[in-house]
C-alpha cells in the first residue's frame, strides 16, 4: 500500500487558478456547485450551454456569464465538462474539439469518457480531472458553510508540465482544499466510482432499504414504522460512520444493536452478495457496463421504465407523506429544483 498523501490549502498555490479563464460546460448539479464556488473564490468563470438551454436563466440569476459552448471554449484556458456522461462525447466532437487550441486544459469530474475512449483528445491538450466525492449541491452547501467536499485529482496528459498545479488550484477554489485532496488515475477513479455507485452507496443501499421496507410491510407492520426503521435512520447512522468509521457508530448504538449488527449483517451481505459485487466489478473493468449504458441512453426505454417504477415504489409514497408533515430536518433543503 502506498503512503497516503492528502493535499490541503496550505500545500497549494491557490492563486494560479485565478490567472486562468474557466469555462464550465453545463449547469446541472456539478456545474451549479463548482461554478458558483469558483466565482466566490475570485475566479474568472463562464457557463457554456447549448443554444436554447433552460439552464441559462438559472445561471444568469446567480450572476454568472453565459455563452454558447463554442464561444466558451474559444474564450477559456480551462474547459471543464460537466454535462452528463452519455452526451459528452458527441458534444466534445461537434462543439468543443473544433474550437480548442494547443495548451488548453480539458477537465472532467469523472473519468468515464476518457478511460473508455469515448473522447480521445489530441496530444497537445492537457487532460486533467478534479472529482469532488459528493453531489454538486453538497459541493455548494459545504462551501457556503466554510467547509469543503474531499476531492480527487488525476492527470491523463500533461502537455504544459503544470497540470497537477492547475488541478490542485482548481480543487482548492471549489472548496476541496478545506477537506482534503487525493491524487489518483482516470482508470482508478472511473472503475471504483462506478463500482461504489452500483454495488454500495446508490444501488446497494437503495436496494437494501427497499427490500427491508418490503419485508416489514409484507409481515404486516406499519409502512410508516418501516420507513423510519430502514430509511430515515440511515442518515443518522451514516453520519456517525462518516465521522468516525464503523467503530464510532458501534460505540454510539446499543449493545443489542451492535450484537445484531455483527451477527446478522453478514447473513444479509454474505458471500453471495460479494460474488454479485465481483461480477459487477468485472463488467466495469471490461467495459461491458460502459457499452450497455451508452447503448441504453440512445433510447432510454429500460432507464425510463426503471425510473418510473422506483419513483412509484411504496417507500417513496410513504416518505413523501412523512416528510411533508414532519418538523425535524425539513429546513434548509440542499436541493431546490427551481434554482439549482
Amino acid at each position: 500500500m502506498c503512503a497516503l498523501k492528502i493535499y490541503t490549502d496550505k500545500d497549494i498555490n491557490t492563486e494560479i487558478i485565478k490567472t486562468k479563464k474557466i469555462a464550465v460546460i453545463g449547469f446541472g448539479s456539478q456545474g451549479y456547485g463548482q461554478s458558483l464556488n469558483l466565482k466566490d473564490s475570485g475566479c474568472d468563470v463562464v457557463i457554456g450551454l447549448r443554444e436554447g438551454s433552460q439552464s441559462a436563466q438559472k445561471a444568469k440569476s446567480y450572476g454568472l456569464n453565459v455563452m454558447t459552448i463554442e464561444e466558451a471554449v474559444k474564450w477559456a484556458d480551462i474547459v471543464q465538462i460537466l454535462i452528463p456522461d452519455e452526451v459528452q462525447a458527441q458534444t466534445y466532437e461537434t462543439q468543443i474539439k473544433p474550437n480548442m487550441r494547443a495548451g488548453q486544459y480539458l477537465m472532467f469530474s469523472h473519468g468515464f469518457n476518457i478511460h473508455y475512449k469515448r473522447i480521445v483528445p489530441p496530444e497537445d491538450i492537457n487532460v486533467i480531472m478534479v472529482a469532488p466525492k459528493g453531489p454538486g449541491h453538497t459541493v455548494r452547501s459545504q462551501y457556503e458553510e466554510g467547509k469543503g467536499v474531499p476531492s480527487l485529482i488525476a492527470i491523463y496528459n500533461d502537455k504544459t508540465g503544470n497540470s497537477k498545479d492547475i488541478a490542485l488550484s482548481y480543487a482548492s477554489a471549489i472548496g476541496a482544499g478545506r477537506a482534503g485532496i487525493l491524487e489518483t488515475t482516470f482508470k482508478e477513479e472511473t472503475e471504483t466510482d462506478l463500482f461504489g455507485e452500483q454495488a454500495v452507496i446508490c444501488g446497494g443501499v437503495s436496494a437494501l432499504m427497499k427490500a427491508g421496507f418490503e419485508v416489514l410491510t409484507e409481515a404486516g407492520y406499519s409502512p410508516y414504522m418501516a420507513y423510519f426503521e430502514v430509511l430515515h435512520e440511515m442518515k443518522l447512522i451514516i453520519d456517525l460512520v462518516n465521522q468516525g468509521g464503523l467503530a464510532d457508530m458501534r460505540y454510539s448504538i446499543s449493545n443489542t444493536a451492535e450484537y445484531g449488527d455483527m451477527t446478522r449483517g453478514p447473513k444479509v451481505i454474505g458471500e453471495a452478495s460479494k460474488n454479485a459485487m465481483r461480477e459487477i466489478l468485472k463488467d466495469i473493468q471490461s467495459g461491458k457496463f460502459a457499452d450497455e449504458f451508452t447503448n441504453e441512453m440512445k433510447e432510454r426505454k429500460v432507464f425510463n421504465k426503471l425510473r418510473e417504477e422506483n419513483k412509484n415504489h411504496k417507500i417513496e409514497e410513504v416518505g413523501r407523506e412523512i416528510r411533508s408533515t414532519f418538523c425535524w430536518g425539513n429546513d434548509n433543503n440542499i436541493i431546490d429544483r427551481t434554482k439549482n
